[in-house]
């Protein structure tokens, strides 16, 4: 089998990787999501017993006989958010003491008790399609959200209780925005407070926003989907903020008809200055000073300038503020923060003071290590905070460090019988840490359980096993360094094969190259696709150049106002580094191929570079800011009506006429994020001004293809492509097959 059809049947080698952790609140029970083999896309729900070391399964999507993921379209999109392409059960809500779990499969409810031996999943009488879950924190009832409105039922009895209803053709409630779930990392819309007496809650408003509409031209019979997209420069959705009583003599018992009836329970609008602050950002509970649910959430300016942490009296809805953030560029929504720990005391990742660096805060205390990029807070247990931060000039790693507020101790958490290298993720509860590594060094993700982490009684309880399937293909052959004046992070992929002195191999660069996104990491999982290309006689340059993160707030905000022109200029000052550095690199054979804003940076390249980029392959390329939404494209650009000149700077069918390089230009016909417009209008600025281009359109895909040929005939017409175009030799014979 080939490689491109190995990784597209194992959805990129992730099929069978455990994921999506919840652990019980004495530390000796983890729940994970992990199919049963390497290319099984039903996955399943497990339960791990640390005590006894037993494994088992919960929930079989195929034993309860739901496997035909006949989706709604809500949890199409959310999934489509989250780049979910897995199957089965994709995400599960635990309550509290660990006793519960829910989840849907094909729109319909089901909750498993996860205490004994009788595990067996049970159905819910909801009212389907059931869209994103939430068991209450006693764990009996669970919240749902089904054609836009906002149920909960009694896992009990049974009884189903309408508790909000759209009261408009496009309204709903307890859903994340399309601009909070693409752009914010915001994806629910309701969460239970911690008594489970109310719901917190979304309603969103999509009437303001413009309505586009994505047609299949394969299939002239279907209707065209209507989407309502926020681009830049428009109105954004309404998105207001409720309590809704669950529990007292508020909560009634009744059910609402439909759209235009009144809700059955009076919401509690949490009010705020929404002209001021429209973008909902984070939204959830934590409890009081006198141990009294509190409702606290985050608001950001439309020019993101100003972020703003809420706390609301869910009783009166009186708001008050408790932390506000500005900058001159923008204010970066970090995750894991607002949080609160046991004693009260607010965390939050901010930029204070003249170093300009990204640090963790307890109330005005400083309180993350010296010289730490910090890039998240993971989880809170009690006092204990588990963060993930970069050191400085080590960008390409990502470590997690257990921070102790009461014992005042930071320790970074040890990967067992592993270095300090590699990228790890994790969570942490009741003095449990599960943590995940990627490293240089071994295939794929390791799983490790830690108990009594940051004490003396540290037991290291062994792996939760990956069932991945191993890349038929060559240990990935990289270098990775430093670049140019600037210390670009580069990274080099050279052929399994290739010997030094051999001859000039002509370049294929493969970036990303632009904010929220690293490619030059140290996890061999990263560079397995430039691997293959390498194998097919190319040397494969990657760099990570000013707007990607990881170096500094500096670096990140560098390409404020100018998308394009700090990119691109990194992007040439590494490749000349490189061939100044290692040799055997054929300056006068470079391509360049990319995906989303990699596809943006590919087409970029060829148009504004043709002296140093002789090809391009455009995956799914942004070419005209102007149709991409509100919140990434105003971050950097501003509003289309006011700053004309950044998004002309940054867009590329004004230099359709500058065209002289083979152009090929990928892109789904589906895709709701970067629709196809982006292509086609460039493509039709190539056509007016003669120049010569490819376009490849993929008929029902979306943004990321993981249809099984189609994901493997990409690559292979890339690489076909790119060789025609630079005249490239084949070579010996490639490992991982074509």
């Amino acid at each position: 089998m080939s490689f491109p059809r190995q990784q597209a049947r194992t959805r990129r080698f992730s099929l069978g990787v455990p994921r999506a952790f919840q652990i019980s609140p004495d530390g000796q029970r983890v729940t994970f999501l992990r199919g049963r083999h390497s290319t099984d896309g039903a996955t399943c729900l497990w339960l791990l017993e640390l005590d006894s070391g037993r494994e088992r399964v919960i929930a079989d999507p195929r034993e309860i006989g739901r496997i035909d993921e006949d989706l709604p379209p809500e949890e199409r999109a959310r999934r489509e958010r989250l780049r979910e392409t897995g199957g089965g059960i994709v995400a599960y809500s635990v309550d509290d003491s660990f006793t519960r779990v829910a989840f849907t499969l094909s729109g319909r409810l089901y909750y498993a008790d996860l205490a004994g031996d009788d595990n067996a999943p049970r159905e819910l009488p909801a009212v389907s399609p059931v869209v994103d879950p939430v068991i209450d924190p006693r764990g009996d009832s669970v919240a749902y959200v089904s054609g836009g409105a906002v149920h909960v039922i009694e896992i009990g009895g049974g009884a189903d209780r309408m508790l909000a209803a759209p009261d408009g053709e496009n309204v709903t409630w307890g859903l994340a925005e399309f601009i909070a779930a693409e752009e914010m990392g915001r994806y629910r819309g309701m969460w239970w407070a911690p008594d489970g007496s109310s719901l917190l809650a979304t309603r969103v408003d999509d009437s303001p926003v413009t309505r586009w509409h994505i047609s299949d031209p394969a299939n002239p019979e279907t209707e065209a989907q209507v989407i309502a997209y926020p681009a830049a420069g428009t109105a954004n959705a309404d998105v207001r903020l409720a309590v809704l009583p669950v529990t007292g003599p508020e909560a009634g018992r009744g059910s609402a008809e439909g759209p235009g009836s009144p809700p059955p329970v009076e919401p509690r609008w949490i009010e705020w200055d929404r002209a001021a602050l429209p973008y909902l950002v984070t939204a959830h509970w934590t409890t009081g000073p006198e141990g009294t649910p509190t409702v606290v959430f985050t608001a950001q300016s439309r020019d993101q300038r100003t972020m703003t942490v809420f706390s609301a009296d869910p009783a009166t809805g009186l708001v008050f503020e408790l932390l506000s953030e500005g900058d001159e560029r923008w204010v970066e929504i970090m995750p894991g923060v607002p949080a609160f720990t046991e004693s009260g005391r607010l965390l939050w990742i901010g930029v204070r003071g003249e170093e300009r660096e990204r640090r963790l805060y307890a109330g005005e205390d400083l309180v993350s290590a010296p010289g730490h990029y910090v890039r998240s807070v993971v989880d809170v247990d009690g006092d204990r905070v588990l963060y993930s931060a970069s050191a400085a000039g080590a960008a390409d790693e990502v470590s997690l460090w257990l921070l102790d507020l009461k014992e005042h101790f930071t320790k970074p958490v040890e990967f067992p019988g592993a270095d300090g290298g590699g990228l790890h993720s994790g969570r942490l509860r009741g003095d449990t840490l599960v943590v995940q590594r990627r490293d240089m060094e071994t295939d794929g993700v390791r799983t490790a359980v830690i108990r009594g982490a940051g004490t003396e009684t540290r037991q290291e309880t062994g792996e939760i096993a990956s069932v991945a399937e191993r890349p038929d293909l060559p240990a990935p052959n990289v270098r990775i360094w430093a670049a140019g004046e600037r210390g670009i992070p580069a990274a080099l992929v050279l052929p399994s094969w290739y010997e030094p002195g051999s001859g000039p191999l002509p370049v294929l660069m493969d970036p990303y190259g632009g904010p929220h996104a690293q490619r030059v990491v140290r996890a061999r999982g990263a560079y397995l696709t430039s691997q293959w290309f390498a194998e097919q006689g190319f040397a494969v340059l990657i760099a990570d150049g000013r707007g990607t993160p990881g170096i500094g707030v500096e670096w990140e905000q560098a390409v404020h106002g100018d998308l394009a022109t700090p990119v691109l200029e990194d992007q040439v000052a590494a490749l000349h580094d490189a061939a100044e550095r290692f040799g055997g690199l054929d300056l006068d054979r470079v391509a360049v191929r990319g995906w989303s804003f990699g596809g943006y940076l590919a087409a970029l390249a060829v148009l504004r570079r043709p002296d140093v980029f002789h090809a391009a392959v455009a995956g799914a390329p942004v070419t005209d800011w102007r149709l991409y939404d509100t919140h990434y494209t105003e971050r950097y650009l501003g509003l289309p009506q006011e700053d004309a000149v950044c998004y002309e700077r940054s867009s590329l069918p004004a230099d359709a006429q500058k065209l002289s390089r083979p152009l090929m230009l990928i892109h789904g016909l589906a895709d709701d994020n970067v629709v196809f417009a982006h292509s086609q209008r460039l493509s039709t600025a190539l056509l007016a001004a003669g120049r010569p281009h490819t376009v490849l359109p993929l008929s029902g895909i979306t943004h990321m293809p993981t249809e099984e040929a189609t994901a493997e005939n990409l690559l292979l017409l890339q690489v076909e492509f790119l060789r025609d175009a630079l005249g490239a030799e084949t070579g010996p014979r490639r490992a991982g097959g074509e």
